[in-house]
């Protein structure tokens, strides 16, 4: 068997193999934020509110189909670095049906249940009609949705990242075209913005069936055999990411609850493109520590530790300087990307660029978390990589949220998100260091030298 995961990786090489899966990401962010862009210069900032209003519904969609993709992957590479490929291609197959199984479930209850969770959500008279529209359309491709979101990470399992992102790009293309025709020309409002959404995930869900379907790969679709064991260890494993989507689903409830209280509707459109803009930066990461997650799955499974220990000072070197550089871009750039969203001079405008600039404090932190977490995850010890992720999404912002906004009020909000990566960047330190000796990522007598590894 040639696995691109196999290599012996240095700081290029590494990147290079990474770099794909990061693209794949940031460019998927980029037609998510095209969505918020269309929906606001086409439909209006009520509209962009609305989007934000039902995302947590979207965040538990996307939670499943992350679960499975990040904590089925880690078991799937181990398994190919034991040299077990029947059992990996039978987890692949049951990881596929179980999602596919639990978004029918997702679709169904949904529906069923549509103005009620839009009002639970927070949805004011104003708001109810184009929330409905919004989730209705969204919630019938959810599918789609968490076959794509496997697919991506899977492709990269596989030893085929550059596939995932071609696909990626193609149904990125496809979203944005369609959202200028349906909510252009077509005036379809903000249900052509969701209906794009969708038609864009089948493109890279369909392709990613067909390819793992043929037998001619070394990971493919087979029969199935069901394990319990095999699910709950992938749930267990992959729940860090799951708790950092469904605690998104929490936290941007509370921001869209605190800012209608404070500042009403455009109080919402303004955290709506933080938010935004936050989904972007942090992509860098996600991509990235989605990249290299195989490859720290498989070289544990194969027990070379050697390299393990390069791949963990790369990692670490690359995602610090990157931190730096992506705050700095964030501070220079924030009125202008505020801008792409709503003209200068109106009040959510203001709101937005105030909001952002002392947001963007947050991303000298947050890359090392987000790594942090998906690097327990690639060694299979989801207690480790949950507690990292539920601290950094839930319990330090949720407290920041209640707190911050009663003392600082408007200002609160805004460095609640920055004082919870602060705060999460500690815990993440010790989790490295108490647990080296037991991943052997960090060598007795090792000095992180990052320039040796080039």
């Amino acid at each position: 068997m040639s696995l691109s995961i196999a290599k012996d990786f240095r700081f290029f090489s590494l990147l290079r193999f990474a770099l794909p899966t990061m693209i794949m990401m940031v460019f998927t962010s980029l037609y998510t934020i095209v969505d918020g862009i269309f929906i606001s210069r086409f439909v209006g900032s009520n509209a962009l509110s609305s989007a934000n209003i039902v995302f947590p519904v979207i965040n538990l969609i996307i939670a499943v189909g992350v679960m499975f993709a990040s904590g089925g992957s880690a078991l799937i590479a181990k398994k190919l670095g034991e040299h077990k490929e029947k059992e990996a291609n039978q987890d692949l197959s049951l990881i596929i049906a179980a999602s596919l199984f639990l978004s029918v479930v997702i679709l169904a209850a949904g529906t069923l249940f549509l103005e009620p969770v839009v009002r639970l959500l927070g949805s004011t008279d104003i708001l109810v009609a184009d929330c409905k529209g919004y989730l209705g359309v969204l919630l019938f491709f959810a599918p789609a949705c968490i076959l794509q979101l496997l697919f991506q990470t899977f492709f990269v399992t596989a030893g085929r990242p550059h596939l995932g992102l071609i696909l990626t790009i193609m149904g990125g293309i496809v979203n944005m075209i369609l959202d200028y025709v349906f909510m252009g020309p077509l005036q379809m409002g903000i249900q052509g913005a969701a209906l794009a959404t969708g038609l864009g995930q089948v493109i890279p869900a369909l392709a990613g069936l067909i390819y793992f379907f043929s037998g001619k790969n070394t990971l493919r679709i087979v029969k199935p055999r069901f394990s319990l064991s095999t699910l709950l260890k992938s749930c267990a494993n992959g729940s860090s990411e799951m708790v950092t989507n469904v605690s998104t689903a929490v936290v941007t409830f509370l921001f869209n609850i605190v800012m209608l209280r404070l500042l009403g509707e455009a109080g919402v459109a303004a955290i709506t493109i933080v938010l935004y803009g936050q989904f972007l930066f942090n992509a860098l990461y996600f991509g990235f520590s989605m990249g290299v997650a195989p490859v720290i799955s498989y070289n544990y499974g194969r027990k070379n530790i050697p390299l393990l220990q390069r791949i963990f000072k790369i990692c670490i070197g690359f995602v610090s300087i990157s931190s730096l550089i992506a705050t700095a871009i964030a501070l220079v750039l924030s009125p202008y990307i505020v801008e792409i969203f709503t003209p200068v001079g109106t009040p959510t405008y203001e709101l937005a660029k105030t909001g952002f600039f002392l947001f963007s404090f947050n991303f000298i932190f947050a890359g090392m978390n987000i790594f942090a977490s998906a690097m327990f995850t690639a060694f299979s010890d989801g207690p480790v990589s949950a507690a990292i992720s539920f601290a950094r999404t839930f319990v330090f912002i949720v407290a920041s949220i209640l707190l911050l906004p009663e003392l600082l009020g408007v200002t609160g909000v805004w460095l609640s998100v920055p004082a919870a990566e602060c705060v999460t960047l500690l815990l993440s330190f010790f989790f490295f260091y108490t647990k080296r000796k037991k991943y052997q990522y960090i060598g007795k007598k090792e000095v992180p030298e990052l320039i040796k590894d080039f």
